[in-house]
C-alpha cells in the first residue's frame, strides 16, 4: 500500500474530497429527487451515490489507501484485514435529515490506523460547518473547528489550521454522585430516541445533576458538539456503523474526550469483522 504520507498532507486529500462532493450533495438537495430503500431499509438518495463515487475518486487517486465505505459494498474480511491504514467514508451522514430538509447531514471521512481512527473530517455542507482533527505528535495537530469552508474548497491553503478555531482540550468528566452538578447538557439524536434515552437521562438527573438539558442534532455533529463542549454527554443507543462514528471519533479524540462502548468502557475500535458499534457514550 505504499509508505506512509504525512498526515498533514493526506487532510488535505480528504479535504479536497470534501470539496468535490458537497456542490454534487447541495445540487440534488435544492431540487425535487426520489428517495430508494438499501437492504436494510435505510434511506438512500442520488445525493449519496454521487458524492460516494466522487470522494473514492479523490481518495484513491491521492493517496495509497483502500475505502471503507456505507455507499461503496461490503469488502469481506479476509480482505481488510491485514489493513494497516485505511480510510471509512459516511458519503452523506444522515440521509433522513437530508431527507427531512433541515441541512444537519455531514460528511465524513476518516483515516484509521490499525483500529484507531488518527484522523477525521465532518462537514456539513448547508452551514457551511467543517470540523477536523490529525493525530501526529505535531504542534498542529489537534481538533478545530471552522465556518466558512466552502469559501476555501477549492483553494485549501495550507495554513487551514490557522483560520480555523482549535477546539481546547477537554477536562474528564466527573462521574461523582457525591456532589452533583448544577446542569448537564446532553445531546440527542434528532431521528434516533427512545426510551433507553430517557431512561438514561433519568438516571443522569438522579445520580449527578439537578437538571439534565437535552439538545438534539444529527449527524455526525453529536459528538463534534461534545468536542467543542457545547454538550457533555452523547449516549447513543442501538446499532450505528464504522463509518457513522470514525470521522467524529477523531475530533473527540483530538481533544482528549472519549468515544467508548457502554458495556466495556472501551473506546470504540474500526475495522472489526462485523462493522456495527456497540451502545455507546462520548464524553
Amino acid at each position: 500500500m505504499g509508505s506512509a504520507l504525512p498526515l498533514e498532507a493526506l487532510l488535505f486529500v480528504a479535504l479536497g474530497a470534501v470539496a468535490r462532493a458537497f456542490p454534487e450533495i447541495l445540487s440534488v438537495y435544492g431540487q425535487s429527487f426520489t428517495v430508494d430503500l438499501k437492504e436494510d431499509l435505510s434511506p438512500v438518495t442520488e445525493a449519496d451515490r454521487r458524492s460516494n463515487r466522487v470522494i473514492n475518486d479523490e481518495l484513491t487517486r491521492n493517496s495509497p489507501y483502500p475505502v471503507l465505505s456505507e455507499e461503496g459494498g461490503r469488502i469481506p474480511f479476509e480482505a481488510r484485514r491485514s489493513w494497516r491504514r485505511f480510510w471509512v467514508v459516511d458519503p452523506l451522514d444522515g440521509t433522513k435529515e437530508f431527507v427531512k430538509r433541515n441541512g444537519e447531514f455531514t460528511i465524513n471521512i476518516a483515516l484509521v490506523e490499525g483500529q484507531v481512527p488518527i484522523l477525521g473530517v465532518v462537514y456539513a455542507p448547508v452551514t457551511d460547518l467543517l470540523y477536523f482533527a490529525w493525530e501526529d505528535g505535531g504542534a498542529r495537530s489537534g481538533s478545530y473547528r471552522l465556518e466558512g469552508f466552502a469559501d476555501l474548497a477549492h483553494r485549501v491553503p495550507e495554513d487551514l489550521a490557522g483560520r480555523a478555531v482549535r477546539l481546547p482540550p477537554g477536562r474528564p468528566f466527573d462521574f461523582d454522585e457525591r456532589q452533583k452538578r448544577e446542569t448537564i447538557t446532553v445531546i440527542g439524536s434528532r431521528s434516533h430516541r427512545g426510551t433507553r434515552f430517557d431512561d438514561y437521562v433519568g438516571e443522569l438527573e438522579r445520580l449527578y445533576a439537578r437538571r439534565v438539558e437535552i439538545k438534539t442534532s444529527g449527524s455526525a455533529l453529536k459528538p463534534c458538539l461534545v468536542a467543542e463542549g457545547a454538550a457533555d454527554i452523547y449516549p447513543r443507543f442501538g446499532p450505528t456503523m464504522e463509518w457513522d462514528t470514525a470521522a467524529a471519533h477523531a475530533v473527540v479524540r483530538g481533544v482528549g474526550k472519549r468515544m467508548a462502548a457502554f458495556d466495556s468502557g472501551r473506546e470504540l475500535v474500526y475495522n472489526k469483522e462485523q462493522l456495527v458499534n456497540p451502545s455507546f457514550l462520548v464524553y
